[in-house]
């Protein structure tokens, strides 16, 4: 069955770098366009960086400079390079589809907690 993975959260300093990493499974990865989305306490979910198939990204005003996406099609897999982080940062992270229409089923997330 469709299942996504969240993996390498955790806290950090302000300033300080992590890098989030997606692991796919049971959807023609290739495919679709992948997306990290975040969602912190008390607020909607929102789109944080996308990458299509062709590998063309999106990212959203508050990270860009920041934030990098990329993708492994061969191992399934999207990251999130994290870089200059702010306690504006901290939310719980997932990746999903980019793009396209509908959602997969929403992975765990994982953790990203930005002390300042």
């Amino acid at each position: 069955q469709v299942q996504l993975v969240e993996s390498g959260g955790g806290l950090v300093q302000a300033g300080g770098s992590l890098r989030l990493s997606c692991a796919a499974s049971g959807f023609i990865f290739s495919l679709n366009g992948m997306g990290w989305y975040r969602q912190a306490p008390g607020k909607q979910r929102e789109l944080v960086a996308g990458i299509t198939r062709g590998i063309n990204t999106n990212y959203a005003d508050s990270v860009k400079g920041r934030f990098t996406i990329s993708r492994d099609n061969a191992k399934k897999m999207v990251y999130l390079q994290m870089n200059s982080l702010k306690p504006e940062d901290t939310a719980v992270y997932y990746c999903n589809k980019f793009g396209m229409s509908g959602y997969l089923p929403w992975g765990q997330g994982t953790q990203v907690t930005v002390s300042s």
